[in-house]
């Protein structure tokens, strides 16, 4: 398993990129971006953010969500995922989804797999395979009336946060799909959901409970 320095509590009230230069390179998380494989030029092809240069914050205000205008809270988020945010998503192994209807009611829900389920094909983008679950659909009607979506990732064992501010939609493109899915992982796959980043920004590891994974449930 890689190792990740734990992000010093110190460092609350620091930018997202100068908490994750807390955390070394020299622990094996990689700087440099793979090359995308076809799955990943697959979810690139679906993404908006594709289509050209991505907007900074600023250049892209009618993307943002509002509190990024307030006060000095933009000097925390970044537009493009950092390697290192990169590397431990795709490492991860459960995220939190959260979605709102039409008229703004929010909804939030659990996501989560074998690590390698959340697919990051680029700086801009995530994507996994959505597997059937409780069957009431909640989040999947919500991206159809309202795209705007939020992921929170907290590693327990090594107390990392990351937000992720953007727009989610489903795809039933099976060529994507049997891409994304987990080989010999025991689920049913009912379609795939693309999530376009528009910000994220790091938290410090005040506050969060340290864990350490146990055995995993048959």
């Amino acid at each position: 398993m890689t190792r990740i320095a734990l992000i010093d509590p110190a460092a609350a009230a620091a930018p997202a990129d100068e908490l994750l230069a807390a955390v070394p390179a020299k622990l094996g998380i990689v700087s440099a971006m793979p090359t995308p494989t076809p799955a990943a030029e697959q979810a690139r092809a679906l993404s908006k953010a594709s289509a050209g240069p991505a907007p900074t914050l600023r250049e892209d205000s009618r993307r943002q969500p509002r509190f990024l205008a307030r006060g000095n809270v933009a000097a925390a988020w970044r537009a493009r995922l950092a390697p290192r945010v990169i590397a431990m998503l795709r490492a991860c192994d459960s995220v939190v989804l959260a979605t709102a209807d039409a008229d703004g009611h929010p909804y939030v829900q659990h996501r989560g797999g074998p690590p390698g389920w959340l697919h990051v094909p680029d700086d801009r983008t995530l994507a996994f395979a959505d597997f059937a679950g409780n069957r009431q659909y909640t989040t999947v009607d919500n991206l159809a009336e309202n795209a705007r979506a939020f992921l929170l990732f907290i590693d327990y064992e090594r107390g990392h946060r990351i937000k992720i501010a953007g727009r989610a939609r489903v795809s039933d493109d099976q060529a994507l799909i049997a891409r994304l899915t987990p080989a010999g992982y025991p689920a049913n796959i009912e379609r795939a959901i693309v999530f376009d980043v528009d910000a994220w920004s790091a938290n410090c590891a005040q506050h969060i409970p340290r864990r350490v994974k146990g055995p995993t449930r048959p």
